[in-house]
């Protein structure tokens, strides 16, 4: 399999064109490589040196990214981004960027496995963004509390990045939007939801959510959009037949 077949593979999965116009980032291919066939491909949350340096080590020829490097126009080549191209060059590795296509799939996207990690039901898309929406929510039955809630989304244990306990103490109708998503909780408010959850906090967003009684969780960027990658690596191994490898490289944030 060659970049190009993987792209076509991805691109059907993923609906990628239908965010053309919508997402910031280049979807697709964002560095291409020679003709020589993809064997192993590495699967990353963000197209960093050492995510690269990783993939370069473990024999990727290919590395799956959500968030990538080029981003809305063009960039000159210097600094870092020179230092992660050069990385990518050297070793002939193509590097395929995802970042909205994969938030907003109901399969393998980030919100979709989120929402199956909280055992939602009844999921309707939610939380609206350039007309698309790329979140979900739905209802727990029974309820279940706050801190259970939080466990489902972290179930290793991790802290969150910052929670704001103005609702409910036993949670039913929950949200979910992965990453800097702080402002769809204003959606969540309007629409009656007692837990939402994104990846980062904001302080603008703390008196919204005091005064209206809802329960605001910001689990961690990296930590709520790493679920995609790691689903998307899984189908690309089951369908594609090639051999992934998954570079963990949390930041913490």
């Amino acid at each position: 399999m060659d970049i190009a077949e993987f792209d076509a593979w991805a691109s059907s999965l993923l609906d990628i064109p239908r965010f053309a116009k919508l997402d910031d980032s280049l979807n697709g291919i964002q560095v291409g490589r020679s003709g020589t066939p993809i064997r192993k491909m590495a699967f990353a949350v963000d197209a960093c040196a050492e995510s690269i340096r990783r993939a370069r080590a473990a024999g990727a020829q290919a590395l799956f990214v959500h968030h990538g490097l080029f981003w809305g126009k063009p960039a000159p080549v210097k600094g870092a981004l020179r230092g992660r191209l050069s990385e990518l060059l050297s070793a002939d590795m193509a590097l395929y960027a995802c970042h909205l296509p994969l938030d907003a799939h109901p399969e393998v996207g980030n919100n979709a496995v989120l929402a199956r990690m909280l055992g939602l039901c009844e999921l309707e898309p939610f939380g609206e963004y350039h007309g698309v929406k790329i979140g979900f929510k739905g209802r727990l039955e029974p309820a279940i509390s706050l801190d259970e809630a939080i466990l489902r989304v972290l179930p290793a244990g991790d802290a969150p990045r910052s929670i704001l306990p103005f609702g409910p103490r036993m949670v039913s109708k929950v949200a979910v939007v992965s990453g800097g998503a702080a402002f769809e909780a204003l959606q969540a408010i309007t629409e009656g939801v007692e837990l939402y959850v994104t990846g980062e906090p904001s302080h603008s967003i703390y008196h919204e959510s005091m005064e209206a009684g809802i329960n605001f969780v910001a689990a961690g960027h990296y930590a709520t959009e790493v679920h995609g990658v790691k689903a998307v690596a899984e189908r690309a191994a089951r369908e594609l037949g090639i051999q992934t490898v998954f570079i963990e490289y949390p930041t913490g944030l």
